[in-house]
């Protein structure tokens, strides 16, 4: 690694000529969160300020940051150093913000990933294919034995390091997701399942980068249909518009309490035309984690006809209880209210505890 960082420093030394201005660096890497230097050539030297503006490309984010000099100029070149965006991960590219410079391109490691033992609270780079809404399975017996599992998943459309992606970096945020959850009934004759309801989605997510002060944390935009396959009587389906806000908050020993809620207008109901007097318009979600250890959910819906549920879900991790290389949650699922399933929107049924396990809390 040393030595392409070399070759490349070398490459864009002799190509100084070519550019007016010219960035480099000696190793080619550098820590989020640390101190990084650069060597920056001007077509002048007196042009080599104290300080210099850089502006640091992360996935669909953009950080301008400033580098101060660390000594003199000699023969048209300076060294700069700064802070790294504790953001930062994997390959970020960088450039002077007010003078027309190549790009520099830089490997970031973060302390965390290199070091497992900081926790489950690390933060990584996501795959395209990864998580959405939690996936479990959970059984109850109160009113009969049912079983309530949920398959959840989101692909990211395009990737930031290559193709249209590349030239249209906002585009790394749009994703697809899918999310299914079933109702089971384990005590019917047949062990038939009650109900299923389908929620592919199309959807934009933006994630602040940096510790600056922003009014949310992150924002989900987009469209979703949910439905359950059924026909006649049996068909239920909507359409909808949403905008998912978060805001996060740390907690003590590596935890955090998020505050997500999903608000929404219907663009087609007709199946189910008051829908909104038990679901409103709005799922209004808390989540609060330990540290990957004990992880609680609450999703509390109210409509307009003084009509709702109320969701909560706990999962505690199992790997700290030796159950050998079993990396999945115990989890208990309560849930009271009306529609617990598309199906039965309007219908309030006995209240649920159930018990099982959960793959992602």
């Amino acid at each position: 690694m040393r030595i392409l960082a070399f070759l490349g420093t070398v490459f864009v030394l002799q190509t100084a000529q070519a550019q007016d201005w010219v960035i480099a660096s000696s190793s080619g890497r550098a820590e989020a969160g640390q101190r990084f230097e650069i060597l920056v050539l001007a077509p002048q030297e007196p042009l080599l300020t104290q300080e210099l503006a850089v502006r640091i490309k992360l996935e669909v984010a953009e950080i301008s940051i400033t580098m101060a000099a660390t000594g003199p100029a000699r023969d048209g070149r300076r060294s700069y150093a700064g802070t790294m965006p504790a953001a930062a991960a994997g390959p970020v590219t960088l450039q002077l913000l007010d003078r027309p410079s190549n790009a520099l391109v830089l490997v970031v490691a973060r302390r965390d990933a290199e070091h497992p033992a900081a926790g489950p609270a690390r933060e990584e780079r996501e795959p395209p294919l990864s998580e959405n809404d939690p996936m479990y399975f959970v059984v109850g017996t109160r009113g009969g034995t049912t079983a309530r599992f949920q398959l959840s998943l989101k692909y990211r459309l395009f990737d930031i390091g290559s193709g249209i992606g590349q030239v249209r970096p906002w585009l790394s945020g749009l994703y697809f997701g899918y999310t299914q959850t079933s109702l089971w009934d384990l005590s019917a004759e047949s062990r038939a399942f009650r109900d299923t309801s389908y929620r592919p989605s199309l959807f934009w997510k933006w994630e602040r980068a940096d510790e600056r002060k922003f009014l949310f944390d992150g924002a989900r935009l987009g469209l979703e249909h949910e439905s359950n396959g059924g026909q006649g009587d049996r068909s239920r389906s909507v359409n909808i518009a949403f905008v998912r806000p978060e805001w996060r908050w740390k907690a003590g020993n590596g935890g955090s309490f998020a505050f997500t809620p999903k608000l929404y207008a219907y663009l087609d109901k007709e199946d189910n035309p008051d829908i909104d007097d038990y679901r409103g318009f709005v799922d209004w979600r808390v989540r609060w984690d330990s540290g990957g250890i004990w992880i609680a959910t609450a999703v509390l819906r109210y409509g307009t006809a003084d009509k709702g549920s109320v969701l909560v879900d706990l999962s505690r991790r199992t790997r700290d209880l030796k159950f050998g290389p079993v990396s999945t949650y115990l989890h208990v699922q309560f849930f009271t209210g009306y529609g617990e399933d598309i199906l039965d929107y309007n219908l309030r049924r006995k209240s649920q505890l159930r018990f099982g396990f959960a793959i992602v809390p």
